[in-house]
């Protein structure tokens, strides 16, 4: 007992005492309780801390110690695919739309010449030949009728352009001091450098969606196009070489709207310069997504329900946690010690 609690205590009988200190319990215990119930005090809990060796790893980014690196922060890449997909939650309407739940399905059919050879079999049934040819042409296929119910699914789930950019970026600044070694507090990172960077975050988010599917759009279509011609089998390799490329930036750039104030012109310019400089790094990060792809393809095939659990689980955190873990080492190499270091100096000067 403090000596604060026996000068509180004086004049007072035994039982008032304990009588007070079982009071006392009982409040403590209440309190307990309420914040053991309490669904959001995980968010604002203090975090079990930092390990001594945190700083090992930023330091050292090789590929023994980014497997250390994802070990250690599993549980909160875990919450950062959670909260990618929650904050992404117009994909849900769009998922929805997909499966032609609210659509009108009919048959029509499958050649153009159906409707003269129907023609043609009315004036003539008894034709050998018009036979032959009805049995061959005269099949039907199934059509989807979008609704209105599909229309305004599409234009909800059209909204994922606007929250992409957002929810990007909180998350890229939540990985970045991750990977640091910082203390995280996931929902007060989070919104901290959402509200920091909101402008550029939507701008740039809409550009990197619209960029994006362009590139993949542009891929496909000169895949399908391949042997058409010699010039759609270099458009292919040249928009493929393009797609890489940006694959690479976007990372760069993500990773500069968080740590700098600059333009997103500037920072497209720095992306491209990290990307050849970084050329090692980035082929390490392209393997790893090739490898990571490649086991989520694997398990669609293998096991489908397992398939479609893992994005929702783990999939989009651990390809964030390998972007930043590749290109973060880069822009601090070449743009953020070179900063400090001129501080010290001239620090030393003035001394």
């Amino acid at each position: 007992m403090s000596q604060n609690d026996r000068n509180s205590y004086e004049g007072l009988s035994l039982d008032e005492i304990e009588e007070l200190e079982e009071q006392e319990k009982r409040e403590q215990n209440k309190k307990e309780k309420k914040e053991k119930f309490n669904i959001f005090s995980r968010m604002y809990k203090d975090g079990a801390g930092v390990d001594k060796d945190e700083e090992q790893i930023a330091d050292n980014p090789n590929l023994k110690n980014f497997f250390k690196f994802i070990g250690r922060k599993f549980n909160k890449i875990v919450s950062v695919n959670i909260f990618m997909i929650l904050g992404n939650f117009p994909i849900f309407f769009l998922l929805l739309r997909m499966t032609e739940y609210f659509s009108e399905h009919t048959l029509a059919p499958s050649y153009t010449v159906f409707a003269p050879l129907r023609g043609a079999m009315m004036f003539n049934p008894d034709s050998p030949a018009l036979a032959a040819l009805w049995s061959i042409f005269s099949r039907q296929q199934e059509v989807t009728i979008l609704t209105t119910v599909d229309w305004i699914l599409l234009g909800l789930g059209a909204l994922v352009i606007f929250t992409f950019g957002p929810v990007r970026l909180g998350l890229t600044y939540i990985l970045r001091n991750l990977f640091r070694g910082e203390p995280v507090f996931m929902w007060h990172d989070f919104w901290y450098a959402i509200r920091r960077n909101l402008r550029q975050a939507i701008v740039y988010g809409v550009m990197d969606v619209v960029i994006f599917a362009v590139l993949v759009y542009d891929i496909v279509f000169f895949n399908l196009n391949y042997n058409a011609s010699m010039m759609m089998s270099i458009m292919f390799f040249m928009t493929l070489c393009l797609g890489m490329l940006y694959f690479f930036m976007r990372h760069y750039i993500y990773l500069m709207i968080v740590t700098f104030d600059m333009s997103i012109f500037k920072m497209f310019k720095n992306a491209l310069l990290f990307t050849v400089l970084g050329i090692k790094r980035n082929l390490m990060l392209l393997l790893g997504t090739v490898i990571v792809m490649g086991i989520e393809i694997f398990l669609f095939a293998a096991y489908l329900p397992l398939g479609m659990i893992v994005p929702f689980v783990i999939l989009p955190g651990i390809l964030m946690a390998m972007g930043v873990y590749a290109a973060f080492p880069k822009i601090k190499e070449i743009m953020i010690d070179p900063y400090y270091e001129k501080i010290n100096a001239n620090k030393t000067e003035a001394e």
